[in-house]
């Protein structure tokens, strides 16, 4: 108890270093693998805090490692500060305003994301030298989780190969441990090639690749009703061929995600995706090629790691949200409709209220079927004991990537939050290190899962991280 309420402490003596990271990073909205600003904004903070820094990790260059201790247990605590395209915004306004000449923004908190993490991993750091324990925690400030699978690449590396435990946390709109589910999924792009042709004069000597992207499109929608009913496949075009449409078009490229609970189904689900796009290229008279861009393991659960990191949200209770937070969230949630609200609170296994925001820490268990994405956080899981929390850092409600949650990077009640979930984070890593047994219960209950489920990784052998394609 004295060792938490200890760690706790610390973290309240940073965080405003903490806060001004995380706004920092949210004024640097790179995309995948170019996080390079938000990455050095991170090394930065690290050596401020006296962490030995590595930057280039895995061969990925945003990829930051910071490490402070000596001997002993390894425990990493890993961050993100990936943004997604086309959802900037002014940050702390309940209305839709985009920066200018900013296309990004942090619609799924990943600013919040990495400065927490850090926030825990320097609060442990400074336990372990007031406390002269042997022990070594480790930030990781991994890029490139919103499509680009960095730390699937990083664990295939073997950048976690000597960590005994790792911890992480996503914001949500409720506090709670992350129930160990997501969807496996890989990123695959598939361009067709064709002829080029006038649509017009000589339309029958054009071959349109265009029209093999869009039939494709058609076949996979068909395949929709055979396939599990937790499945996802989605797409985009990155490439339509043109803007003229007398012009037959004679390149078309598509990004299609597959997802499903199990691996072998995201196996299974892409040989029937790629049949349907060589069938695509057969009537067309086109020609198609395919290749992995990226891919995601479904996550692996350790329960006593869970259970130490639900005594701390037990013991520390909701965030201190106050009256201004509270009315801020309430404007917030005027941009969103009631189905929004009510999905949310369903999601989160609490009861309908009409407060806006999370009051009470919700149960890592939810029955009924549950909405999942996907996270490569997954990878790490399977190889080392992991566990995850969710920090309550916006309004009851809010769309995951949308403008309100990237209006929320800066807020107050953000910031509450993640200083809340970084206490959390900080008390498992030190019941971990101190706690007798706990460490040793969760490396029993990794090699039990493992032997139940090898892991097999969804990225192929020869896959290299794809700084080309973003």
């Amino acid at each position: 108890m004295q060792n938490t309420d200890k760690i706790w402490t610390i973290v309240d003596s940073k965080q405003a270093d903490y806060i001004e990271l995380s706004d920092r990073v949210f004024e640097m909205p790179e995309l995948n693998y170019r996080e390079v600003k938000s990455a050095a904004a991170h090394a930065e903070q690290l050596r401020r805090e006296g962490f030995r820094v590595e930057t280039g990790i895995a061969g990925l260059p945003t990829a930051v490692m910071g490490e402070a201790g000596e001997d002993g247990p390894v425990i990493a605590i890993l961050g993100e500060y990936d943004a997604l395209p086309e959802l900037s915004q002014a940050p702390g306004v309940s209305e839709h305003q985009p920066l200018p000449n900013q296309p990004a923004g942090h619609g799924c908190g990943h600013n919040l994301l990495g400065a927490g993490a850090m926030l825990a991993a320097a609060a442990v750091k400074d336990f372990l030298a007031e406390r002269g324990l042997k022990g070594r925690v480790r930030y990781y400030g991994c890029p490139a989780e919103e499509g680009g699978a960095g730390k699937a690449f990083m664990v295939k590396a073997g950048a976690f190969k000597d960590v005994d435990i790792a911890i992480s946390w996503h914001p949500a709109d409720f506090a709670a441990v992350t129930a160990a589910i997501s969807l496996a999924n890989t990123t695959l792009d598939f361009e067709f090639s064709g002829r080029a042709s006038h649509a017009a004069a000589a339309p029958h000597l054009g071959r349109s690749a265009l029209d093999a992207a869009e039939l494709m499109n058609v076949g996979v929608n068909y395949m929709r009703e055979h396939m599990p009913s937790d499945a996802r496949i989605h797409y985009a075009y990155l490439d339509a061929g043109g803007i003229a449409p007398n012009v037959v078009q004679a390149k078309a490229r598509l990004r299609y995600v597959v997802r499903a609970t199990m691996v072998s189904q995201v196996h299974e689900l892409i040989a029937r995706v790629r049949k349907i796009a060589e069938g695509a290229a057969l009537m067309t008279e086109t020609t198609v090629s395919s290749e992995v861009v990226s891919a995601m393991s479904s996550l692996l659960a350790n329960t006593p790691l869970e259970n130490a990191m639900q005594r701390n949200f037990d013991r520390l209770g909701p965030p201190p949200f106050d009256a201004d937070d509270v009315a801020f969230a309430r404007r917030m949630q005027k941009t969103v409709t009631p189905a929004h609200i009510e999905s949310a609170f369903r999601r989160s296994g609490l009861p309908v209220t009409d407060f806006p925001l999370c009051n009470a820490i919700a149960p890592k268990e939810v029955p009924g079927p549950r909405m999942m994405g996907s996270t490569d956080v997954g990878d790490v899981s399977w190889a080392v004991p992991t566990v995850q929390a969710r920090g309550a850092t916006y309004t009851i409600g809010t769309p995951g990537h949308s403008w309100q949650l990237t209006a929320h990077g800066q807020s107050p009640l953000a910031h509450k939050g993640m200083v809340h979930v970084a206490k959390v984070m900080a008390g498992v890593a030190v019941d971990a290190l101190v706690e007798p047994g706990l460490l040793e219960k969760a490396k029993a209950d990794f090699a039990e899962r493992l032997v139940r489920a090898p892991y097999k990784a969804l990225l192929p052998d020869d896959a290299k991280p794809p700084f080309h394609m973003f």
